[in-house]
């Protein structure tokens, strides 16, 4: 990514997340990006555009690192413990990004279908990682689709609970935490 389409792409995730998609404006990302409008309708020729390359520039971006960190690993809960830590460490380091992912996946738009069609294929790599798993006996045969949906979910609530406590606790603790509890689970007698 260019020096102009990066600093276009920081300016229009803060304010996306500032002030969700409906509230962005064009020129509030120009602005922000210290560019001309001009410049900004060069590169993009809306704001739904602008919204898109954000959403594919950072998945691409998570996809990357966490199948580099999982491809490290050949034990498969090894594996889904570095999907675990890559995840935790796109909150710690990039809140707006989530924020937007979060905020955006309800609705109807395209954009919204869109960008749910990008988080189920995410969740199929998680699930990728679950068959395997499975297949090596580390975990009990199960539903491997909407396991991963809970996977997903768990790694979700963490990023919910680490914004509620203010980031009381270190990214290595609360990745130990959440795999502990994915992996263990509650212990309910």
């Amino acid at each position: 990514m260019n020096k102009t389409k990066n600093s276009i792409f920081k300016s229009a995730l803060l304010i996306f997340s500032k002030n969700g998609y409906n509230g962005a404006t064009m020129d509030e990302i120009a602005l922000n990006a210290k560019v001309a409008k001009g410049t900004l309708y060069y590169h993009f020729k809306s704001k739904e555009e602008i919204f898109r390359y954000v959403i594919s520039e950072g998945m691409n971006v998570i996809r990357g690192e966490m199948e580099e960190e999982a491809g490290k690993e050949s034990n498969p809960i090894n594996k889904l413990k570095a999907v675990c830590r890559v995840q935790i460490e796109l909150i710690f380091r990039n809140r707006e990004f989530f924020k937007v992912l979060m905020s955006q996946l309800w609705g109807q738009e395209s954009r919204q279908l869109e960008l749910r069609n990008v988080i189920k294929d995410y969740i199929g790599i998680i699930e990728k990682y679950l068959k395997e798993a499975m297949e090596n006996g580390y975990i009990k045969n199960g539903e491997t689709e909407f396991m991963s949906y809970i996977f997903f979910g768990v790694l979700c609530s963490g990023a919910v609970y680490d914004l509620i406590n203010n980031n009381e606790e270190s990214m290595e603790k609360l990745t130990e935490k959440i795999t502990r509890y994915v992996f263990k689970g509650m212990n309910i007698t």
